[in-house]
C-alpha cells in the first residue's frame, strides 16, 4: 500500500485542480467581460470574494460606507459606458448600496450592485438567519432588472444578463443577488469555464426611422428661434464630434444642462448658457438631445418657457419618454450617436442658419449677464462670499481644462453650475436628476481611479457631511483629489437660531469648524483659507502636487439663500402661532 500513496495523492491533487467554485466563477465572469474595478465594503459573506478578486488582478477599492461605494460605481459607469460594479454585504449593507442603485437608475448610469445574501430556505420561512432579508424583492422596484443566482453553473449567464441590462437601451442600475452558499459551491473547472458568457454587442446601436428623421428636420427648418438643449445623456453617448458638427453646421444656439457642460466649451460662440432664461422663454423650436423635460426644465411649461408657442424635437432611446409632460412634435427614438448622424445627413451646405435677430439677441443677453457677473466674481471679501470663492475656482478650471470637477451642495452647486465654465466633455460631475447630497467624495474617487486625471471636488459643508469619512479612502489610495469645502457654518446659511434658546438652530453646524484637520488626520494635506487669492494658491498647489488635499474655505455664514435656487420647492407655513 505504501508505494501507491504518492500516486493516490497526485490523483487527489489533480482532481482538486480540476474544480472551480462560485468565488472564482464570479471573478472570471467579470474579467471575461472587461470589468477591471470593483467598488465596495468588505464583510460577511463577500470578504473573501474581494480578497480573491484583488489577487486575480481586479482593482478592488474598499470604502467606509456602501452608499459611497455605490455612488462611485455609478459614476464609473457614466464615465466608461461599462457597468460600474459595487460589492456589498447582506441586508444593511445591501440597503446602503440600494440608495446608490436607485440614484443610478434615475440618472441612467450603468451600474451593477452585487450583494451577498442569506440562504433562501431560511429567508423564505422567515426563520431568522443572519441579516435575513428578501433582498431581490426589495431591489426590484428600484432598478432596471434584478437577478438571483442559486447554482454555480448559472453565474456566467447571470453576470452576462446583468451587464446587458445595465448598458442596453436606456442605461441604469441592476441588482445581482448572490446567497452565501453559492460561493463555496464547486463544479468541474472545464464545465465552469464553458458556462461563462462574453457579452457581444451589449449596447447595440438603435437606428432612428427615416420618417422620424425627416419629420425632425422639417420641424427644425420651420424654426425662427431654434434652440438645442443637451442633457447628460448626450455627454454619456461619447458622440462628441458628431454633436459638435450638428451644432456648428446648423448654427443653432445650444444650452447645456449641468453635466453636459463642456460637451462643447461653455465659451463657444453658440453657447446660450449665460442667457438661459432668454433662450428658454423666447425659443420657438427646441431640440432635446439626451435631456428630459422633468423638473430641471420646469416640465417644458410655465413661466420659464414664456408665452411663445413651442415645438419640441426629442432624441431619446426610450420611447416612453416622449410626451411625458408636453406634446413632442418630432420624437426621434434611437441612440444619440445614430440620431445625430442621421440629422447631419440632412443638414448640408444649403441649410439656412437661424435668423441673425435671434442669435444676436442671445449674444447680447449673454454679454450683458457676463458683464453684470464679472465684478461679483472679482470681489476679494474676507470672509468670502460664494461668488468671490467661485471666481477663484473659475480661473483654476480655465487654466486647467483637463481636470475633473465634482460639485455638490445647495448654494455651492447652484452658483458653481453657472459660474465655472467647462471646456471638455464629461469633466463636470454633480448631483444629477435627484439633486442629492453626498456624492462628492465618491464621484471624486471613481473619477480619479477611472481616468487618472486630477479631481477638484467643490462641496458645501452640509453635502460633505454625508460622505466626508471617505477622505480616509482618498488618502489610503493616494488619489490626486483636492476637496474644497465652502464652509459657512451650516445648511444654506449658518445664522439660524433656536427661538427657545435651548439648542443650535436646525440648520447650524459648529461655528468655525476646521474640516482641513480631518484630512491631516489621515496623512493628507489640510489648508484653511479666508480669501480668494489664498484659495486659488492652495488649489494650484494641490493640483500640482497630486497629493490628497482638503481646503477649508471660510465663507460668510450669512452668504447663501434658503434651499439655494429651488426654494420654491420648499413648502412654507402660511400660519403664524398666536
Amino acid at each position: 500500500m505504501g508505494p501507491k500513496a504518492p500516486a493516490a495523492e497526485k490523483s487527489a491533487a489533480a482532481a482538486e485542480l480540476e474544480l472551480t467554485d462560485g468565488f472564482h466563477l464570479v471573478i472570471d465572469a467579470l474579467k471575461l467581460n472587461g470589468i477591471e474595478t470593483i467598488y465596495g465594503v468588505p464583510g460577511i459573506p463577500i470578504t473573501d470574494l474581494g480578497r480573491m478578486a484583488q489577487a486575480e488582478g481586479l482593482r478592488v477599492i474598499s470604502f467606509r460606507h456602501e452608499q459611497n461605494a455605490g455612488n462611485a460605481a455609478a459614476i464609473a459607469g457614466y464615465l466608461t459606458k461599462k457597468p460600474g460594479i459595487c460589492l456589498t454585504v447582506s441586508a444593511p449593507g445591501f440597503l446602503n448600496g440600494l440608495t446608490a442603485l436607485a440614484n443610478a437608475t434615475t440618472n441612467c448610469f450603468p451600474m451593477i450592485l452585487i450583494s451577498g445574501s442569506s440562504e433562501r430556505e431560511i429567508v423564505d420561512l422567515q426563520q431568522g438567519d443572519y441579516e435575513e432579508m428578501d433582498q431581490l424583492a426589495i431591489a426590484k422596484p428600484l432598478c432596471k432588472a434584478a437577478f438571483r443566482v442559486l447554482h454555480a453553473a448559472d453565474i456566467g449567464i447571470a453576470v452576462a444578463r446583468a451587464i446587458r441590462a445595465a448598458v442596453s437601451g436606456r442605461p441604469g442600475g441592476v441588482y445581482l443577488d448572490l446567497p452565501a452558499k453559492l460561493f463555496s459551491q464547486t463544479m468541474d473547472a472545464v464545465a465552469g469555464q464553458k458556462s461563462l458568457v462574453k457579452v457581444i454587442d451589449a449596447a447595440p446601436a438603435q437606428i432612428p426611422g427615416k420618417e422620424a428623421v425627416q419629420r425632425a428636420l422639417e420641424v427644425l427648418k420651420s424654426a425662427k428661434r431654434p434652440l438645442i438643449i443637451f442633457g447628460k445623456g448626450a455627454a454619456y453617448a461619447q458622440a462628441d464630434e458628431a454633436i459638435r458638427e450638428l451644432v456648428e453646421q446648423s448654427g443653432i444656439p445650444f444650452l447645456p444642462m449641468s453635466m453636459a457642460k463642456g460637451l462643447l466649451p461653455d465659451t463657444h460662440p453658440q453657447c446660450a448658457g449665460a442667457a438661459r432664461s432668454t433662450a428658454l422663454k423666447d425659443s420657438d423650436v427646441v431640440m432635446l438631445i439626451g435631456a428630459r423635460l422633468n423638473w430641471l426644465l420646469s416640465h417644458g411649461k410655465g413661466k420659464t418657457w414664456g408665452s411663445a408657442p413651442k415645438k419640441f424635437i426629442q432624441i431619446d432611446i426610450e420611447p416612453r419618454e416622449m410626451d411625458s409632460n408636453v406634446e413632442i412634435a418630432a420624437p426621434l427614438v434611437g441612440d444619440i450617436g445614430s440620431c445625430v448622424k442621421a440629422l447631419l445627413e440632412g443638414i448640408d451646405g444649403k441649410w439656412q442658419a437661424p435668423p441673425a435677430e435671434w442669435t444676436n439677441a442671445i449674444k447680447a443677453k449673454k454679454e450683458e449677464n457676463i458683464a453684470k457677473m464679472a465684478p461679483r466674481l472679482a470681489n476679494t471679501k474676507s470672509p468670502m462670499d460664494f461668488h468671490g470663492a467661485l471666481g477663484a475656482l473659475r480661473t483654476v478650471v480655465k487654466e486647467r481644462p483637463d481636470i475633473i470637477l465634482v460639485n455638490e451642495g445647495a448654494n455651492t452647486l447652484d452658483l458653481a453650475r453657472g459660474v465655472i465654465d467647462m471646456y471638455e466633455p464629461r469633466k463636470r460631475l454633480d448631483v444629477g436628476t435627484w439633486g442629492i447630497m453626498g456624492i462628492g467624495t465618491s464621484f471624486a474617487i471613481a473619477a480619479a481611479i477611472e481616468t487618472g486625471k486630477p479631481v477638484l471636488a467643490v462641496e458645501g459643508d452640509s453635502a460633505f457631511g454625508f460622505c466626508g469619512m471617505e477622505v480616509e479612502t482618498i488618502c489610503r489610495y493616494q488619489l490626486p483629489v483636492c476637496i474644497v469645502i465652502f464652509n459657512n457654518d451650516g445648511i444654506y446659511r449658518g445664522t439660524d437660531t433656536d427661538p427657545t434658546g435651548r439648542d443650535p438652530g436646525t440648520t447650524v453646524f459648529v461655528k468655525g469648524s476646521r474640516y482641513d484637520k480631518m484630512m491631516e488626520a489621515f496623512g493628507g494635506v489640510g489648508v484653511n483659507v479666508e480669501t480668494p487669492a489664498e484659495l486659488k494658491r492652495a488649489v494650484d498647489e494641490a493640483l500640482n502636487s497630486g497629493k490628497p488635499t482638503l481646503i477649508n474655505a471660510v465663507i460668510d455664514p450669512a452668504a447663501g439663500t434658503e434651499s439655494g435656487r429651488i426654494g420654491n420647492l420648499n413648502p412654507q407655513s402660511v400660519l403664524k402661532k398666536k
